[in-house]
């Protein structure tokens, strides 16, 4: 059974950052590491409060883990800091180098709160490291320093890949872009009529990596990721849903 990793907040509700991660991997028939980023006081409706966790505090958790299992796809949550990142980053590709990493920068909670108000020359030594950087449009906005989040994407991919995901996105409403390798991808909603969800951008980028770790390629990963956050949405009406398994893209799992 393949492993992957979260580096990601403690939301207490279930529906966002470690937890919801764990949640997806475990979805998709893997092993899910946990490493917490961030202690938050918040439900699936307000945000109340964070404490983050040190940059030396992350590596202390995650060194073991990197050390004893075949750990090949992280993806990292809320960071109290872009340094904070790329000296965790450092710290683990010593350890264990091919590792590849997925970055959600969620730079505000749904209900508001802002976690910090790193400009984009912060993020300069972050992007070159990633695999995957999975912002939505006004995120592509405050990384780049650019006026528009789909120029902006498309800078940040001269270092990383990078999908643009389609909320707050004015002229692709829904639709995410994968911008990689001078292409770009569009994977378009599979309907309009989903549940809005606490913590969907976590479960996107938590499917990618699980993806990748089960043996897609990126895009294939990307489009899988989409389909398994859209399922996500349908579960229920509420906030907070059901993670089902996923077996449609993992042949070696038998029924």
């Amino acid at each position: 059974m393949p492993f992957a990793m979260s580096l990601a907040g403690l939301d207490p509700s279930g529906g966002a950052g470690l937890l919801a991660d764990i949640k997806t991997f475990e979805a998709w028939h893997l092993r899910g590491l946990g490493v917490c980023t961030a202690l938050t006081v918040q439900t699936d409706t307000e945000f109340l409060g964070v404490e983050w966790v040190s940059a030396d505090n992350i590596i202390a958790q995650a060194l073991p883990l990197v050390q004893q299992y075949p750990v090949d796809y992280c993806k990292i949550g809320i960071v109290s800091h872009p340094e904070t990142i790329a000296e965790v980053i450092a710290a683990l590709r010593a350890v264990r180098p091919g590792i590849a990493f997925v970055l959600d920068p969620v730079l505000r909670a749904s209900a508001g709160y802002v976690f910090h108000n790193a400009i984009h020359a912060h993020w300069a030594s972050v992007l070159p490291s990633l695999t995957l950087l999975t912002p939505n449009y006004d995120e592509a906005v405050a990384m780049s320093g650019l006026p528009d989040g789909e120029a902006g994407a498309k800078a940040m991919a001269h270092h990383c890949a990078v999908l643009l995901k389609g909320g707050h996105r004015p002229l692709k409403p829904g639709v995410d872009t994968l911008f990689h390798q001078d292409s770009a991808t569009d994977f378009a909603p599979p309907a309009s009529n989903a549940f809005p969800k606490h913590g969907s951008g976590c479960v996107l980028s938590a499917a990618i990596t699980a993806a990748m770790a089960s043996g897609l390629p990126l895009k294939a990963a990307c489009s899988a990721g989409k389909d398994y956050t859209y399922r996500y949405l349908m579960s229920s009406p509420e906030l907070v849903g059901w993670h089902a398994p996923e077996r449609k893209h993992i042949s070696q799992i038998p029924d």
